[in-house]
């Protein structure tokens, strides 16, 4: 039988991600319905749901990019609504990798620009380590090449090196094989799981694909605005 789901409750030292009667409304429309949930470090778990289920909503509100109309989101310990707008983005910068479906690389730079740009964000300069991430991914061959000159799975790639390069605590990432065929989707999947796995980082899947979330021991259906056992 669904039930609103409430991760076992651990150590509050091991938890990366809770929430707290979490609600998101669009006017008389709820997106998110008091949503009580918890994640702890190095957990997985893929969120499914149709399009227009809010999915990329309840992403956004737990990654601290939309504020929600009640309830609180904690990420790495901290409480979001009591932050500022920089000191959101400052946890983010250090804690939060993103992995979207369209990549979200700037074209007019390189792949090892990109990936290093996002450690510039968070305050660090080390070309050296945009490399070794890079060629972790297998694109060692591909640092000066601009996203134009990438495959699709070689972009997404280079968007999962930026989301890691600064060793998150926990990855969001939004349908990041939708653009993608099926054989590199795998690909791409794998290399997410495997480094996410390496650094001990937590993954949050958001996907309408039910075969990808089985690779997840933990699997959630958004429905109606709460998160079911699925």
């Amino acid at each position: 039988m669904h039930k609103n789901s409430l991760v076992t409750e651990l150590a509050p030292s091991s938890v990366v991600l809770s929430t707290k009667n979490l609600s998101l409304n669009y006017g008389d429309i709820k997106i998110i319905d008091t949503l009580n949930f918890q994640l702890t470090s190095g957990e997985n778990c893929a969120i499914v749901g149709p399009s227009g289920s809010g999915k990329t909503s309840l992403l956004s509100l737990l990654a601290g990019l939309e504020r929600p109309s009640s309830g609180e989101v904690f990420l790495a310990g901290e409480p979001i609504s009591q932050l500022s707008e920089k000191e959101v983005s400052l946890l983010r910068a250090k804690k939060v990798g993103f992995v979207f479906q369209n990549f979200q690389l700037l074209g007019s730079l390189t792949a090892l620009e990109n990936v290093h740009l996002a450690l510039e964000l968070s305050g660090k300069f080390d070309i050296k380590l945009a490399k070794e991430v890079l060629a972790s991914v297998g694109l060692e061959q591909r640092f000066n090449h601009l996203p134009s000159m990438l495959s699709g799975g070689e972009q997404q790639r280079v968007a999962i090196a930026r989301a890691l390069i600064h060793k998150p605590c926990i990855v969001f990432a939004d349908e990041p094989t939708g653009n993608l065929d099926s054989h590199t989707a795998e690909q791409v999947f794998r290399v997410l799981s495997e480094r996410c796995k390496d650094l001990a980082a937590s993954l949050v899947l958001v996907t309408h694909d039910q075969l990808r979330a089985q690779n997840f021991a933990k699997r959630y259906l958004l429905k109606a605005g709460r998160l079911l056992n699925d």
